[in-house]
């Protein structure tokens, strides 16, 4: 099976270690030389419950997850009855133990329990499919040892032994080679990195110092991969009774002078939105990731969705300022988290970052990061005030001066009540209307420091795809094929969706013969955000709200049915 661009998915039950085998896979394609893209679907169940890990790799940048499926890695029955009728065309190839049955199936039966005892099938798994791409098992049994570190020697000899026994098995049986084109590492060492992994390591780099948070999937594993090296660099994470208390705690230790957030999803942001609130008005830089999956209430807590954009765009009562980013690569995960928490300081309130569960879980792989662009923090100056200190003093950018409570001689006041320029309860309506003003002035701090959107395609195109977030990529592959196949197609795709400044897209969008958006969301709010905006009217919608990640083909096939 000779291909570019191969999709692999494990599939089987919670606890069967598909994720070991689908992770350690990917790290060893990695290590190879290809590229890959890997889409995680899960049930919320610790045990049971069908599951699957796909694996898009080849030796072009893989962009999306695909539909059909070239080789099914089944680790039970029922995962060859869900996906059978997903594999390509010309039938692909299943892979399965000789003692599952799953009647007449064209299928390699692998002899796992001769192989290997029980409780090492999944290594053996690996080593089949790893041989049968035709990758060098030292690669495969160095990312073994690597990934289960310091193992008791008998186990670690044991996955060694499986290893070679699948290698050995592979090598004499009649299964087909199932080698994409061959492998290029000309572009140096690649990382494999999941979204959330990467907005641990903007947060580090952007000089996070506290992290506060209750878990709730698909946010949790931020704040894991914080805690991981929260003691080299110099970081606290403290897991809070709720999720009220992580955004209180967050804007404390804010308050207190140290660059500060939390990570949740919609569930949990929708208890905190009080203490939106209150970093408003209290005039606090705080950065706040929601991790976007279906609701309304409990939802769909593993699956995928797009909407939360209205909720977070108008949580907290009152009005104040807040910048909203929604990266749609690994890459913008890591540049967007470390330039929020310097915007946050600029603008002295809250800042936002969208993502979802199909980011958050999805490994890629990418150069290490470039470090060149990232601002090195920098401590809130404590210089002496001339005079009596104000912490809320009118100004014409409606920044006040920042001090930190015990820095200084200043008497640092702070009131979530409507307050006078020293911090103090008023209520002189006079007064209130000037401070709402102020901080309201603070948006131009924001719109100074917008991520303009990413345009691709000619000028003027027969049809303009509009995207947000995370279907950065989907919308990139399907624009490229159509491209390729003689059709005038443009991209616009938004990293940051509050503020907006349509002197930057409006007249891509007016120039667009048609216009689309593309949006995991049912309503379509970011086109009706657009339109709020701007006035234009996108002419048609394309949206997706099951729980599943939008495809490269689920575009297309929406898009042929016009």
């Amino acid at each position: 099976m000779d291909s570019t661009m191969l999709q692999v998915v494990i599939g089987g039950e919670a606890g069967q270690g598909l994720v070991t085998l689908g992770e350690l896979l990917a790290r060893c394609l990695v290590r190879s030389g290809y590229h890959i893209h890997v889409t995680q679907r899960y049930m919320s169940r610790i045990r049971g419950g069908h599951n699957t890990f796909s694996i898009r790799f080849g030796v072009e940048p893989a962009d999306a997850p695909a539909e059909a499926i070239h080789v099914l890695v089944a680790l039970d029955a029922d995962t060859v009855h869900l996906h059978r009728e997903e594999m390509v065309p010309d039938g692909g190839m299943i892979i399965i133990d000789e003692s599952l049955s799953i009647g007449e199936v064209p299928c390699v039966r692998v002899p796992f329990k001769n192989l290997s005892e029980p409780r090492y099938e999944n290594v053996v798994a690996l080593g089949v499919a790893a041989a049968l791409f035709k990758l060098d098992k030292s690669i495969v049994k160095e990312a073994v040892a690597a990934y289960f570190g310091n193992k008791d020697a008998s186990v670690s000899e044991a996955n060694q032994a499986a290893i070679d026994s699948a290698y050995t098995w592979a090598e004499t049986s009649n299964a087909p080679a199932l080698t994409p084109a061959p492998a290029n590492a000309a572009d140096g060492v690649r990382l494999m990195m999941n979204g959330n992994e990467a907005l641990a390591l903007g947060a580090l780099a952007g000089g996070v110092k506290f992290c506060a948070f209750y878990p709730m999937s698909p946010a949790t594993s931020i704040l894991l991969n914080l805690a991981k090296h929260a003691e080299e660099m110099g970081l606290i994470v403290e897991q809070a009774e709720d999720e009220i208390a992580a955004l209180n705690m967050a804007i404390g230790a804010s308050f207190s002078g140290s660059r500060s957030m939390t990570a949740t999803s919609g569930g949990g942001f929708a208890l905190m939105t009080e203490g939106v609130s209150l970093a408003g008005m209290t005039e606090v830089p705080v950065v706040i990731v929601v991790a976007q999956r279906p609701g309304p209430a409990t939802g769909l807590p593993t699956r995928t969705e797009q909407a939360d954009l209205e909720f977070v765009l108008h949580a907290g009562h009152g009005e104040f300022p807040r910048a909203i980013f929604a990266p749609g690569s690994i890459e913008e995960c890591f540049e967007l988290m470390s330039r929020t928490f310097a915007l946050a300081e600029a603008s002295q309130g809250p800042v936002f970052l969208l993502t979802d569960q199909f980011l958050a879980d999805s490994y890629r792989d990418v150069l290490p990061f470039k470090l060149n662009n990232v601002a090195v923090p920098q401590a809130p100056p404590q210089e002496e005030a001339a005079g009596y200190y104000q912490r809320y003093a009118i100004t014409g950018s409606g920044v006040s001066p920042r001090r930190i409570p015990g820095a200084g001689p200043e008497l640092v006041v702070a009131d979530s009540d409507e307050h006078d320029e020293a911090g103090h309860i008023t209520e002189d309506l006079a007064l209130r209307a000037k401070m709402v003003e102020k901080r309201l002035r603070k948006s131009k701090i924001l719109i100074d420091n917008i991520v303009p959107p990413e345009y691709s395609g000619e000028d003027a195109p027969e049809l303009l795809l509009l995207n947000w977030g995370s279907l950065k990529g989907a919308v990139k592959e399907a624009a490229n094929r159509m491209r390729a196949g003689g059709k005038s197609i443009g991209t616009l795709h938004f990293s940051q969706v509050w503020p907006l400044a349509p002197v930057q897209f409006l007249e891509r969008l007016q120039g667009a013969r048609r216009v689309v958006c593309v949006e995991g969301n049912a309503s379509g709010q970011f086109s009706r955000l657009i339109r709020r905006e701007t006035g234009f009217v996108v002419h048609r919608l394309i949206s997706r709200y099951d729980g599943l990640p939008i495809t490269p083909d689920y575009i297309m096939e929406e898009l042929h049915h016009e």
